[in-house]
């Protein structure tokens, strides 16, 4: 089998604009000072900024409103345009399709239960690892996102989840558009920024973040040794390698037994329960084999298994299992003594799996592609 899988740094299309979530406090001042303001206003913007979720200057009324607009060019300029901003789920699920200074296009889901309220972000305009039933993979890489891009999705889903009276974002999940080990500089420094109070960041509590990744092995040691305890989450979708090198095409550079290897490393050096993903696929990977297999493969090992129920988009070949042979799976890895539940599906009516409405997006006015790849559902 063939893929072009991407695993080298994408070249840019041209540089992202100076923002200030890329900035530390001393560069903020640094800033400030080079275009004549007094560098005290750095506490001032970061506090409205990653406190308040303000993300536009002339909005801060504790600034001079002569200020203001310089201000905003030299920190805060918009790295975001909103595309479309859709609902479903009684409003409780909000799928926002953001435009980047380039042209790119990439997505974020807010998600409100009764006791959180998740952001599933974005790392990556696109996807480099050609899983072929991702939306998101079949699409290609365009370009990796800077920390400022991934931590202005962070805070714009805070802001809207306030804004529509959903509650305090207290999750993120790195399960949006891309391979967020794939962008390991941008990404180590949005989680910094994530998880550093507030005025220096977002705040949120390290325990709350889950980092996605389908393997990338020394990227996955490099994240255990940041020190943060973040959830791993491992997306699997087979446990014998003959299967997985179809549907994960990384897998031909590390196997199954090397990624796992890195994720119980991981879990050593954390003490935090890595999650395996796992898109039940009909007919492809759901056999009662090979959930006896991934159960041997997971028992005894500090892990839990999240089964996705895939979310077809409309001409794939790619198809959900059915509730009974999913029901089944569950019922063989609780046997094994594997911890396993089965993601809540939100967002269908809205294309809510990564990279689907984005494409629909991308594909407006044209002919449609012949065949649309299906992907996992929205993250919880």
């Amino acid at each position: 089998m063939s893929v072009a899988l991407t695993l080298t740094e994408p070249r840019p299309r041209r540089a992202a604009p100076r923002h200030l979530a890329e900035l530390d406090p001393a560069e903020c001042r640094s800033v400030l000072t080079d275009i004549g303001q007094p560098a005290f206003r750095a506490k001032q913007l970061r506090n409205q900024y990653f406190g308040r979720y303000v993300g536009d200057a002339t909005l801060m009324t504790d600034l001079p409103a002569a200020a203001r607009e310089a201000i905003g060019e030299a920190l805060l300029p918009r790295l975001l345009e909103p595309v479309r901003l859709d609902d479903c789920d009684a409003g409780e699920t909000v799928k926002a399709v953001w435009r980047l200074h380039d042209g790119a296009l990439v997505e974020s889901v807010i998600m409100a239960y009764p006791d959180r309220v998740t952001a599933c972000v974005s790392s990556q305009a696109g996807c480099g690892m050609a899983c072929p039933f991702c939306a998101t993979g079949q699409a290609g890489l365009t370009r990796n996102l800077t920390t400022a891009e991934i931590v202005d999705q962070v805070v714009n889903c805070a802001r809207i989840a306030a804004e529509r009276g959903l509650g305090r974002l207290s999750h993120i999940v790195f399960m949006g558009m891309g391979e967020p080990l794939a962008n390991w500089p941008r990404l180590k420094a949005a989680l910094r920024r994530i998880t550093d109070p507030v005025p220096d960041g977002v705040g949120l509590s390290a325990r709350h973040v889950t980092v996605s990744t389908v393997g990338l092995v020394p990227a996955m040691r490099k994240l255990a040794d940041e020190g943060l305890p973040v959830t791993l989450a491992v997306s699997l979708h087979a446990p014998d390698d003959e299967l997985r090198d179809e549907l994960v095409p990384v897998n031909t550079r590390w196997k199954v037994a090397e990624v796992l290897e890195a994720a119980w490393e991981y879990a050593a050096v954390t003490k935090r329960r890595v999650s395996i993903e796992y898109a039940m696929i009909r007919d492809v990977n759901d056999q009662p084999w090979r959930a006896d297999l991934l159960g041997k493969l997971l028992a005894g090992k500090l892990v839990h298994v999240n089964l996705i129920p895939l979310n077809p988009t409309p001409g794939s070949r790619w198809d959900a299992s059915p509730k009974p042979v999913e029901a089944e799976f569950v019922r063989r890895l609780r046997e094994a003594g594997v911890p396993t539940t089965v993601r809540d599906t939100r967002g269908q009516e809205i294309d809510g799996a990564c990279g689907q409405l984005a494409a629909s997006e991308r594909e407006a006015g044209s002919a449609g592609p012949s065949e649309a790849p299906a992907s996992a559902g929205a993250a919880s």
